[in-house]
């Protein structure tokens, strides 16, 4: 993808361990996987709401 292979990635994580120690990666990853969890929510509805604004358009309140 960016081109990282194994040995790029092991000297990534050395370097996240040595800056924020081995007691905090446990939070971090949490707020990571909170933060991908909120943004895919996010989208979803925003694809829901896009959705539903075309069908709005589209079918309109019909006859009275």
């Amino acid at each position: 993808m960016f081109g990282l292979g194994m040995p790029e990635l092991i000297v990534i994580l050395v370097i996240i361990v040595i800056i924020f120690g081995a007691g905090k990666l446990p939070e971090i990853g949490a707020g990571i996987g909170q933060g991908i969890k909120n943004f895919k929510k996010a989208t979803k509805d925003a694809d829901k709401q896009e959705k539903l604004d075309e069908k709005d358009k589209e079918g309109g309140s019909g006859p009275a």
